[in-house]
């Protein structure tokens, strides 16, 4: 190879050197490029290291009591955050160990207390040290500003309404769960109070719920009082509780109390409601409203005596007892009549045997709304019955202007007054009666009497005798006159006699009443069946010499007269009614006694002459025996097409025994 040759070769060699040599060298330039890169990120932050030593040497010695004074609170601080997050882990389940859950939230309690009692010292020696190295420039003002941000919001959480959430909301969590084991706890022992036969039940109810289950409900109660988280509790009580109580008078069928006004002619279509009205206030008053009143001092007797009460307010308000007394109100506002006289009595007898209960259960200032409620009950159940009782004279006297039956028998009206007096002055009604005109009278500065009560029956009874005689005068007949007297008087002494009423009225009016049923008794037969005898008259018959003829043909003439009479008799008095048995039977009696020994002598006597007669049995239309049948079978009262008191009549007022 030539020299020239060689020359190129080593130039060549020389060349891929240095080519190799630069790349090398760029590649080391590449990474000092990121190193420098990372140097002048981390600047900033050397600069602040650095900065203590730039500042002066005081201001640096200084700096170190000010960190050595916040660390110690702020150890402290951690420490405590520490033990409470360590506190979450130790926690049990309430429901199985609710004791040991109420003392882990106690030691809670306490740390948490602490972590805000020392917290603030901590911030102020921190905020010291912040203030200390913004006014010697002893760090960098960057890193100042981050402290103080980081601060401020401390400062915020530690003295605003977020204070709680020091621990992370840790303590809020427990309260809640201990909230929710107060409600598991209290509906999981809620039940019903069994229905099977109220009425029978004579002891006050028990207390609704164990003992041991009180007393965590009041232990529980206790916890979260401190914590001011009782609303929730209480709102949760009253509504299981109250829906309790309505789930065990449901038991009872009270649809009845959602009864209008409109939904009910009269009291009288609805007494059967009202005398459960009474029994079941009376029930759910001494048996479960009792019960809860209990219950709710129980558990809520730490807070004080007017706030639980309140409670109970709400539990009897929510659970029926509004519905019982506005059912009261619906029965005063209907139509007027005298048996709702008696049931606004029976109304306020209840409530009067209830009154000790009404006002130890709700009295105070707890309960207006009930009390309210049940002293315009009251009011208007006086009211009502004294407007009856002082108007019965003047609707008993309006109705001598209606009709009298027309079959003689006794008005209703008027057996209805001789019973509704005797239930006056009976022992059930006439204490509550005379309490309700005592107060009457006491409204208006008057003073009541029991005479004036008593004077007022005798008014009613007076009035019924004016009414009988203005009614007898109204029949066509002297004859059904006198029987409808008979009726009445009859009536009036039998169903007098041996009453309270009857004891009002004396011995001298009774027997009165029992002369004059006797008296038109007497007056009867004589005006009708008395004249029938005479009919049969044997004159002309025993000394007729006329000849067998002529004393035949004076037979037929008067047993056709007599016939005739009879049938026009039995046409007239078939539709007459004597309703009383003894009476009836003692008129039927009376009428065969005149009538039938009468005809069967006179057929026995004279009947041969008519008996071989073509028409005889025109004329011999009776036997003695089938005539005494149709005489026994008079004066039965009539199927009645209604049998009720509760008759209307088109003036509204008093009919039968009602008034509109």
């Amino acid at each position: 190879m030539d020299e020239g040759s060689q020359k190129l070769i080593s130039v060549r060699e020389l060349l891929k050197a240095n080519v190799e040599e630069s790349m090398a060298l760029g590649l080391s330039l590449q990474k000092s490029e990121i190193r420098l890169t990372e140097i002048r990120q981390r600047l900033p932050s050397l600069e602040v290291s650095v900065q203590p030593i730039r500042c002066e040497r005081d201001a640096l010695d200084a700096v170190g009591g000010h960190i050595d004074r916040a660390v110690v609170p702020s150890t402290a601080v951690l420490k405590v955050f520490d033990a409470i997050h360590g506190l979450e882990k130790s926690l049990p389940d309430p429901e199985n160990d609710l004791q040991g859950y109420l003392g882990v939230l106690q030691r809670l309690q306490e740390a948490i207390r602490f972590l805000g009692e020392n917290c603030g010292m901590a911030i102020q020696w921190l905020g010291d040290i912040v203030e200390y190295l913004e006014d010697h420039n002893v760090a960098d003002e960057s890193f100042i500003f981050g402290l103080k941000d980081s601060l401020s919001s401390l400062v915020d959480v530690e003295g605003g309404e977020e204070r709680g959430c020091l621990d992370g909301g840790l303590l809020e969590a427990a309260l809640d769960q201990l909230e929710n084991e107060f409600k598991r706890l209290l509906m999981a022992n809620t039940v019903p109070l069994p229905m099977s036969s109220p009425a029978k039940q004579a002891c006050i109810a028990p207390s609704p719920l164990p003992v041991a289950v009180v007393h965590k409900l009041q232990a529980i109660l206790g916890r979260l009082i401190a914590h001011g988280r009782l609303e929730k509790c209480v709102s949760v009580y009253i509504e299981v509780r109250s829906s309790n109580v309505r789930a065990s008078l449901q038991a009872l069928g009270l649809d009845y109390l959602e009864i209008s006004a409109s939904e009910f002619d009269d009291v009288g279509s609805i007494e059967g409601y009202i005398s459960q009205w009474g029994r079941h206030l009376e029930f759910a008053v001494k048996h479960l409203f009792e019960a809860e009143y209990k219950l709710c001092n129980e558990v809520f007797e730490r807070i004080g005596t007017d706030v639980w009460k309140s409670y109970f307010a709400k539990i009897a308000a929510q659970a029926g007892i509004l519905a019982f007394l506005n059912f009261g109100k619906t029965v005063t506002e209907s139509k007027k009549d005298p048996i709702k006289l008696l049931k606004l009595l029976d109304i306020f007898a209840s409530l009067s045997n209830l009154r000790l209960d009404f006002n130890r259960l709700f009295g105070g200032g707890t309960c207006t709304e009930i009390q309210n409620l049940t002293r315009d009950l009251i009011k208007r159940v006086i009211e009502g019955a004294c407007e009856i009782f002082w108007e019965l004279l003047v609707q008993v006297e309006l109705q001598r202007h209606t009709p009298p039956p027309s079959d003689c028998s006794v008005p209703r009206v008027v057996a209805f007054i001789t019973d509704y007096c005797n239930k006056l002055l009976g022992d059930n009604y006439k204490p509550i009666l005379t309490q309700i005109l005592v107060i009457e009278r006491s409204w208006k500065n008057e003073k009541f009497q029991e005479r004036i009560l008593l004077t007022e029956l005798l008014k009613l009874v007076s009035a019924i005798g004016v009414n009988l005689d203005m009614w007898a005068n109204v029949y066509d007949e002297a004859a059904k006159s006198y029987l409808f007297l008979m009726n009445n008087h009859w009536h009036l002494y039998k169903h007098l006699k041996g009453t309270k009423l009857g004891g009002l009225v004396g011995d001298s009016s009774m027997r009165e009443h029992e002369q004059y049923a006797g008296y038109y008794f007497s007056m009867f037969l004589h005006e009708s069946w008395g004249k029938l005898p005479a009919l049969l008259s044997r004159e002309g018959l025993i000394m007729c010499s006329s000849g067998r003829a002529t004393a035949r043909n004076l037979v037929k003439q008067r047993l056709k007269c007599f016939n005739e009479a009879v049938d026009d008799m039995l046409r007239k008095h078939t539709s007459l009614t004597v309703a009383d048995k003894d009476l009836r039977e003692k008129t039927c009696q009376a009428v065969i006694q005149t009538i039938v020994p009468v005809y069967r002598s006179y057929m026995q006597n004279y009947g041969p002459l008519v008996e071989q007669d073509q028409s005889a049995s025109k004329y011999m239309k009776y036997s003695a025996l089938s005539l005494e049948q149709k005489l026994g079978c008079l004066f039965y009262p009539r199927p009645a097409k209604c049998n009720s008191l509760k008759a209307r009549h088109p003036s509204g007022k008093l009919n039968n025994g009602v008034m509109e």
